[in-house]
């Protein structure tokens, strides 16, 4: 089992807090039925999974 260093955390606490803003602006989007709200949430959703992808420890 390997540890992980204080960047890793920083980095995956990022894209936790990231993904769940995202999902939760995408909520508010379809309850307010706002467009523009939905797009904003699937972008922030987007980044997240970018970081995800490009910052492999």
């Amino acid at each position: 089992m390997t540890t992980r260093s204080r960047p890793d955390r920083g980095v995956r606490r990022t894209v936790l807090a990231l993904g769940a803003a995202g999902l939760a602006v995408i909520a508010a989007g379809a309850v307010l039925d706002a467009l523009w709200l939905l797009g904003i949430g699937v972008w922030g959703v987007i980044a997240a999974m970018l970081i995800e992808l490009v910052y492999r420890p």
